[in-house]
């Protein structure tokens, strides 16, 4: 739900008080167009908010939708890819998706159009009962502590068991920004007929924050290429006459600093994460050798997502013996990307911003950053904090399951 708050508010079928369905991913497997988390909403009328799979499975998902609102109840509708039946409804990427589907309360649906105004970059989080109606809305999920909810005790039943055991496994997906399932025990213990409480989770943090260093042109370059990703992007340059030129005003923060004391400050001030990218481009020695050091130095603790320097093959050589020199261990420059850049024959400041934008793509998944063509298997790995606890259907293309 949290990728239609920005919309919700404004939504005309919301706004008029009708019926409505949410539909949410909430597990996935394979190569898929959305990740989970991604949510539709459906009015009575079979009006549409949002896209799950840019069209491959939403006809069946507004039908299962419509029919939610008629019965009352929820469904489980799983989607995946049948060769034997080139008409069934499923993904032709060959993916597989998990969709909820429940009628809407319009009351929760005007509380959480209400929160469009906070911006897409707000730390948010969303905790959604599925077996049962209910939600809470978290402002600061980084240090939510569910002991301390009253609003989260009574989704669970005011039973302080559960409310135990649902901590243990709803802080580190809000802490971390994740979605994921949650499965609980319900009050009725091992009684076969009691279903268990279902939670679904959807946590967004701030955005994460690229720090550039060095005001120049590839600067002016990787600054849009690190917005463009979804960055909050800082340049900082000791100079005041090169960070005081227009080129830079993308950025959303501009720092007039030496770029060692300014990384060391904004990590003594909690600004700094492991989601944090630190790009070196001044490639001059009293600014880099400091800085790098500093940065390294972080990069085990609190933890930083990627450390580059720009840079020819000779003047790595030569920052890695002054490094060395100054006490940097030998597995510290393992966490170092120097030269920058994945191989691409990039020469242009903007084929660079590629190149960079491109190794710290691949350097956050961990992925090989070899053609697509030359591999096998699934595109998009499955990386495992995002996917639910559930199984995924692998056979048919379509099936459901009616929640009662």
């Amino acid at each position: 739900m949290l990728d239609l708050m920005p919309t919700l508010g404004s939504w005309q079928p919301a706004l008029s008080g009708q019926r409505c369905a949410v539909a949410t991913i909430v597990a996935c497997g394979g190569s898929v167009p959305r990740p989970m988390g991604t949510s539709m909403l459906v009015s009575e009328h079979g009006e549409v908010l949002g896209s799950l799979s840019g069209g491959c499975v939403e006809g069946a998902v507004v039908e299962a939708a419509l029919e939610s609102m008629r019965d009352g109840g929820s469904r489980l509708e799983l989607f995946g890819y049948s060769a034997e039946d080139a008409f069934a409804v499923g993904l032709s990427c060959g993916g597989e998706l998990e969709v909820h589907i429940q009628p809407a309360d319009p009351a929760e649906l005007a509380g959480f159009g209400a929160l469009a105004g906070r911006g897409a970059g707000a730390a948010l989080a969303l905790i959604r009962r599925l077996d049962a109606p209910g939600a809470v809305v978290v402002d600061d999920p980084a240090h939510f502590r569910a002991a301390a909810s009253a609003d989260l005790a009574r989704l669970l039943g005011d039973d302080p068991a559960v409310l135990a055991a649902a901590a243990a496994q709803l802080e580190p997906l809000l802490r971390g920004g994740r979605a994921g399932l949650v499965r609980l025990e319900s009050p009725g213990g091992c009684d076969p007929d009691t279903e268990p409480i279902t939670l679904f989770v959807e946590s967004r943090l701030p955005a994460p924050r690229m720090l550039v260093f060095g005001a120049n042109d590839f600067a002016a370059a990787l600054i849009p290429a690190g917005k463009l990703l979804g960055y909050h992007v800082t340049l900082c340059d000791a100079r005041p006459a090169f960070t005081g030129q227009e080129r830079f005003r993308a950025a959303d923060e501009l720092a007039t600093a030496w770029p060692h004391r300014y990384l060391a400050a904004e990590a003594e001030a909690g600004r700094i994460d492991a989601r944090t990218v630190v790009c070196v481009l001044s490639h001059d020695p009293k600014f880099d050798i400091p800085l790098l050091r500093t940065a390294l130095d972080l990069a085990s603790e609190p933890g930083l997502a990627y450390v580059g320097a720009m840079g020819s093959r000779r003047s790595h050589r030569q920052r890695v013996d002054s490094l060395l020199a100054e006490g940097t261990t030998a597995e510290a420059l393992q966490r170092l990307h120097s030269p920058i850049g994945l191989d691409l024959g990039a020469v242009t400041p903007a084929e660079v911003a590629v190149s960079v934008t491109a190794e710290i793509i691949a350097s956050r998944g961990n992925a090989s950053a070899a053609p697509l063509r030359n591999g096998s298997g699934p595109i998009h790995a499955t990386d495992p904090s995002m996917t639910s606890t559930s199984t995924l259907s692998t056979s048919p293309a379509r099936k459901a399951q009616q929640w009662t």
